[in-house]
């Protein structure tokens, strides 16, 4: 039986409660025949039920990662898309499937990098704790990333460092550690007292 009656939109509802509850339905009864559904109609050529179906998905992946895995694919062909309801939305799923997908997403970490060039905030946001805990998986990975979460934080917009840095906080270890702190200290003076609070307990948290 379809699931997509419950989506939001064929409800005739503009808030997402129906979105999250379909999610939580599904992952908790791992109804893999359901959640197939929902991938499958991000390509719907109806916006409002492609638009529904991503939330479902990302909602998914908080609750149980594994069950969306497998379409990690989809999400990183998604970081393309015109529609940036469907890029930012892609980029939330990855972000919950970064460490039981590691290889696949790895392998097309670039793909995630150029979404962020030139994506939304919430596609900056989550590409930044992707990418962070792909770094976390292994060293192999944090060798890659960790220069350009780096490069990142040298470049990003002065209100985006403590966020990201914190995200970012994720892939530090005892070797990366002095480097990371480096370049938050090099930006301290762009920083509102309010912002430059919360990098001072990353350093707590880092001690260095």
């Amino acid at each position: 039986m379809s699931v997509l009656h419950l989506l939001a939109s064929q409800q005739d509802r503009n808030d997402e409660e129906p979105n999250i509850e379909l999610a939580h339905m599904l992952a908790n009864e791992e109804n893999l025949e359901g959640i197939e559904e929902i991938v499958v109609n991000l390509s719907n050529k109806d916006k409002k039920i492609s638009h529904d179906c991503i939330k479902v998905a990302y909602e998914i992946g908080q609750v149980k990662p594994a069950l969306i895995s497998k379409y990690a694919p989809i999400f990183l062909e998604l970081l393309t898309s015109r529609h940036n309801r469907l890029v930012w939305g892609a980029m939330s799923a990855l972000t919950t499937i970064a460490e039981v997908a590691s290889d696949t997403i790895m392998e097309n970490h670039k793909s995630v990098i150029r979404a962020m060039k030139n994506g939304s905030v919430i596609t900056v946001d989550k590409g930044v704790l992707t990418l962070a805990k792909l770094a976390k998986v292994n060293k192999e990975n944090c060798n890659v990333i960790f220069p350009f979460l780096l490069q990142h934080l040298e470049n990003c917009r002065p209100k985006e460092i403590p966020q990201h840095a914190e995200s970012t906080l994720i892939a530090v270890d005892d070797n990366n550690k002095e480097e990371f702190v480096a370049v938050l200290q090099k930006r301290e003076k762009y920083l509102t007292a309010p912002q430059l609070k919360r990098v001072k307990k990353i350093y707590k948290t880092v001690e260095v």
